[in-house]
């Protein structure tokens, strides 16, 4: 199990998981399931020291939310590579992922087919660097926001594939613009009171300011990337948020 481990660790490196063969993840006189019972179901989280290395990684997301979606509370942790296929990986604390129930079901058993269809592993492609996450207006009754991947012109190929793949997987064009949609019903009196009392300037400062405060903290963040989208839109701090 530690030589898999490394040998996993060798190829996450090296952005080639999709070609890891899952007959090398096994251990000799043990069946898959029989190890999985006895390593995870039983080692890791049936027994009381290794339930609290369990909750120890489930706990190292910060405020508990989902680093697949970026918006669910972590609930549950998801095998990176399922540990059916990959049984040897099944307590590699690499593999073991906080994730919401949502985006634990959604990746299910998937393994990537290719380089592109590999999903973002939070520990490794650390992204958030760079402002990726954008979002534009859409002036249907309600207001609706798009969010879209805009890469970086200085990232890599593979990385933008993947980072699309991603966000197409977990459904967060969709995930975010619900959320959007909420937060613009819960403002929607408050920027009205601004628009009669100072215009769009007064709305469009707002929204602006919003916008500064929460992507300073997380720049990639779906209301930082909202707040920001509607106060760039001048439709919207028109008024157009009251139809």
């Amino acid at each position: 199990m530690e030589a898999a481990g490394e040998h996993f660790r060798q190829a996450a490196r090296q952005g080639t998981l999709h070609e890891l063969d899952s007959q090398e993840f096994t251990v000799p006189g043990i069946a898959p399931g029989d190890l999985v019972r006895w390593a995870y179901d039983n080692g890791m989280v049936g027994s009381r020291d290794g339930r609290a290395v369990y909750e120890r990684i489930l706990g190292a997301a910060p405020d508990e939310r989902c680093p697949l979606c970026g918006h669910g509370m972590v609930r549950t942790l998801d095998h990176f590579l399922p540990k059916r296929m990959f049984p040897a990986l099944c307590v590699d604390p690499l593999n073991l992922v906080p994730a919401c129930a949502d985006c634990n079901h959604i990746k299910g058993e998937r393994h990537p087919a290719d380089a592109e269809t590999t999903p973002l592993h939070p520990y490794l492609d650390r992204i958030d660097q760079d402002s990726w996450l954008d979002a534009q207006v859409t002036h249907s009754s309600p207001v609706w926001l798009d969010f879209f991947v805009s890469p970086p012109s200085s990232w890599a190929h593979i990385l933008i594939e993947r980072t699309r793949y991603h966000f197409t997987l977990f459904g967060l064009a969709r995930l975010f613009a619900v959320q959007a949609n909420r937060t613009v019903n819960n403002i929607r009196r408050q920027l009205t009171a601004m628009l009669d009392a100072g215009g769009k300037d007064m709305v469009r400062a707002y929204l602006t300011d919003e916008a500064e405060t929460r992507l300073a903290d997380r720049l990639n963040g779906w209301e930082g990337v909202t707040y920001r989208a509607l106060a760039r839109d001048d439709a919207f701090c028109s008024g157009a948020f009251e139809l």
